[in-house]
Order: C-alpha cells, then sequence, then structure tokens
C-alpha cells in the first residue's frame, strides 16, 4: 500500500512539473500569435484609405481572416496562465487576455455596419457596371438588325478573305448575321459570368465578412469572461 501511494505522488508530481514546463511555451505561443496578428493588421492600417470602399473591404478581409489567429493565441496565454497559477482567481496574464478580448471584441462589432455598407457599396457599383454591358448589348442587337450594317459587314468579311471569292449577296448577309449572332452570344455570356462572380463576391463577403465577425465577436466575449471568472 505504502509504494502505491509513494507511486501515486510520485505521479502527481511529475505531472505538476510537465504542466509548469508547458505553460510558459504556452504563454509565449499565445503571445507570438497576437503579435503577428498585429503585425498583420498594421500592414494593412499603414495604407489607410478610408474612403475607398476596396480599401475597408481589404481591412474587413484581413481581420476576418486573421482574428481567429488571436483568438488561438489569447486561448493558449489562458490556458498558459490558468496551469501556471492554478489557484490564482486573476494575474496579469488573465486581465491583459481579458483587455485584448474586449478590445477585438469592439472591433468587431464596429466591423459589423462597416461590413455591411461596404457590400452594399461595392454591389451598387457591380450592379450599374452589369447594366452598362446589358445596355451595350441591347444596342449591339438593335445595330445586328439594321441591314445596312448587315450588308457593310458582309462586305467587309469578303474583304478580309472570309468569304469564297465571288460570294453573292445572300451568302453575305448569312455570313455577317452568323458573326452577329457569334458576337451577341460571346456577349451575353460575359455578362451571365459576370452576374455569377458578382452573386459569388456578395456572399462570400456576407457570410465571409459580416457573419464571421458576428461569431468572433462572440468568442471573443465569452474568451474575455473566462479569463475573468
Amino acid at each position: 500500500m505504502g509504494t502505491f501511494w509513494h507511486l501515486a505522488v510520485s505521479a502527481s508530481a511529475s505531472g505538476s512539473s510537465s504542466n509548469l514546463r508547458l505553460a510558459p511555451v504556452l504563454r509565449w505561443l499565445g503571445l507570438t500569435l497576437v503579435v503577428l496578428l498585429a503585425l498583420q493588421i498594421s500592414v494593412v492600417l499603414s495604407g489607410a484609405d478610408w474612403s475607398e470602399p476596396a480599401f475597408q473591404q481589404l481591412l474587413i478581409e484581413r481581420l476576418v481572416s486573421q482574428a481567429p489567429m488571436g483568438f488561438v493565441g489569447l486561448l493558449l496565454m489562458l490556458i498558459g496562465s490558468r496551469l501556471d497559477h492554478p489557484g490564482a482567481e486573476r494575474t496579469v496574464i488573465r486581465w491583459v487576455v481579458c483587455v485584448l478580448s474586449a478590445l477585438l471584441t469592439v472591433v468587431m462589432i464596429a466591423v459589423v455596419p462597416m461590413a455591411i455598407s461596404g457590400n452594399q457599396t461595392l454591389s451598387g457599383q457591380a450592379d450599374q457596371t452589369l447594366q452598362q454591358r446589358r445596355g451595350q448589348l441591347e444596342m449591339a442587337r438593335q445595330q445586328g438588325k439594321n441591314p445596312d450594317n448587315v450588308k457593310m459587314l458582309g462586305d467587309q468579311l469578303a474583304q478580309a478573305g472570309q468569304l469564297p471569292a465571288g460570294a453573292s449577296d445572300e451568302e453575305k448577309t448569312k455570313a455577317a448575321q452568323r458573326f452577329i449572332d457569334g458576337q451577341l452570344q460571346q456577349m451575353d455570356d460575359q455578362i451571365q459570368q459576370a452576374e455569377r462572380q458578382r452573386n459569388l463576391a456578395v456572399n462570400q463577403r456576407r457570410y465571409g465578412g459580416t457573419v464571421s465577425a458576428v461569431v468572433l465577436a462572440i468568442a471573443f466575449v465569452l474568451l474575455a469572461f473566462a479569463a475573468v471568472l
């Protein structure tokens, strides 16, 4: 029985010693991740142009994509502090984690209206561009229905050697019409592709930016409470 008790005490002491060695590693690893987050954000802020929607979107994307790294870093710092001082209620490290988590919570909350406004602005610009391209397509269709334009195009195709020598007016007209239809179809395909890209970008900004910022704000709030409770 005495031998068993001695082994249990030795195992407990060994585990405590291992935790004490692991705690500083976790703290420094977490601090490194937090510093990396600060460096990533400072790079974007160094070229700040708040009036430009594209810059706002870049800042939002960088914050949302890099904030999880900061969250993991703060969590590692908190775990290291609890391993190092399991009986202490509030250490300096825990207060640092709480303050930084609260600060990042405010940042994530501020990102939400910025993301919504930026998404609306960029979507409006994309819609305006698409509308212009649709207008150009409709104008091209109207020009393609003009017999004079079709005849002129047929003559140009014949002069360019794209039709057999001595082609009749009917053959020129058919060749010109095929050329026009191909160009119109290509323009229509490009517009549809642009619409798909616009929709994809809108959804990406909505769920990858706005919704992710809300989720991260909640996560940082919970981490701030976990640091001091």
